[in-house]
């Protein structure tokens, strides 16, 4: 699945590119330079990135379902009981 952004998202991108080129590398980068370069991270890195966040996703869920367990767990079979303990276990 291709990673896309917004054409908003894609141009706050672009400008960060330029921004970190401007004020951190020794020469600047123009627009679509700095648009073909967010590009190839999206194709080239950003599925690593998105498989990583699906498996955050996946285990932080994952332990939501054990606690749920935990949570609303009720005894089966315990209609007896009751009598039992109130009889001080005798029948």
């Amino acid at each position: 699945m291709p990673i896309e952004l917004t054409k908003e998202d894609r141009q706050r991108a672009v400008a960060s590119i330029e921004r970190y080129f401007r004020e951190n590398m020794e020469e600047k980068i123009g627009n679509i330079a700095a648009s073909g370069l967010l590009s190839f991270f999206l194709e080239e890195v950003g599925p690593s990135v998105y498989n990583k966040g699906v498996i955050d996703a996946q285990e932080k869920i994952q332990s939501r379902v054990e606690e749920l367990d935990i949570e609303v767990h009720e005894a089966e079979f315990a209609y007896w009981r009751k009598f039992e303990k109130q009889a001080g276990g005798k029948r």
